[in-house]
C-alpha cells in the first residue's frame, strides 16, 4: 500500500513537471508568434508611410519639372498597384513584390531628377527626398527585425522538445523575407 502511494506521488510529480514544461513551451511559442506579428505590422507601417509620401513627391516633381512623363507615370502606377495589395494580408511574397516595384520606380525617379538641378535644389523636393530616404531605412530595419523574429520563432518551432508542443497546438514555421532575383547584380545608372 505504501509503495503504491509513493508510486502515485512520483507519477503525479512527473505529470506535473510535464504539464509545466508544456505550458512554458506553449507560452514561449505564443510570445514568439506575437513578436512575428508585431514585426510584420512594423513592415506594413513602413510600407504605408512610403505609399503616403509618394503622392506628395509626385506633385512636387510635377510642379517643378516637365520631364520624361513615363517615369512619373510608372511611379504613380507602382504606387497604385502596391496600394491595392492588402498590406494586412499574410502573403509576404505579394506584398514584397509590389513594394519592390515601388522602390524601383522611385529609384528611376531620383535618377531622372538628377537632370533637373532646379528641382533637385527646391526645399520641398529636398525635404520629401529626405523623408523617403528615411522611410526606406525604416523599411530595411523593419524587414530585418521581421526576419530576426521569424528566425527565432522558427528555431523554437523546430527545436526539441518544443517541436512536440508546436505540433500538438498547430504552430507552423513562418516565411521570412528573401531578396528578389537579380538583387545581387549591380544596377547600371545611365544619363
Amino acid at each position: 500500500m505504501k509503495n503504491n502511494r509513493i508510486s502515485g506521488y512520483i507519477i503525479g510529480a512527473v505529470l506535473v513537471v510535464i504539464g509545466i514544461a508544456i505550458m512554458i513551451s506553449y507560452n514561449g511559442l505564443v510570445k514568439k508568434e506575437e513578436q512575428v506579428k508585431n514585426s510584420w505590422a512594423e513592415v506594413q507601417n513602413a510600407y504605408q508611410r512610403r505609399l503616403d509620401l509618394i503622392p506628395n513627391l509626385v506633385n512636387v516633381v510635377k510642379g517643378g519639372a516637365d520631364y520624361e512623363r513615363t517615369t512619373l507615370e510608372k511611379v504613380t502606377e507602382a504606387r497604385s498597384k502596391a496600394g491595392s495589395v492588402n498590406l494586412s494580408a499574410n502573403d509576404i511574397k505579394a506584398v514584397t513584390e509590389s513594394q519592390n516595384e515601388v522602390s524601383a520606380s522611385l529609384n528611376r525617379l531620383f535618377i531622372s531628377v538628377e537632370n533637373y538641378p532646379n528641382l533637385k535644389g527646391t526645399k520641398a523636393f529636398s525635404g520629401l527626398q529626405t523623408q523617403l530616404v528615411g522611410t526606406e531605412r525604416r523599411v530595411k530595419i523593419a524587414r530585418k527585425d521581421f526576419n530576426e523574429a521569424v528566425q527565432l520563432y522558427n528555431s523554437s518551432v523546430r527545436s526539441f522538445p518544443t517541436k512536440i508542443v508546436a505540433g500538438l497546438f498547430g504552430f507552423q514555421p513562418r516565411e521570412s523575407f528573401n531578396s528578389v532575383s537579380g538583387a545581387d547584380e549591380v544596377v547600371e545608372v545611365k544619363f
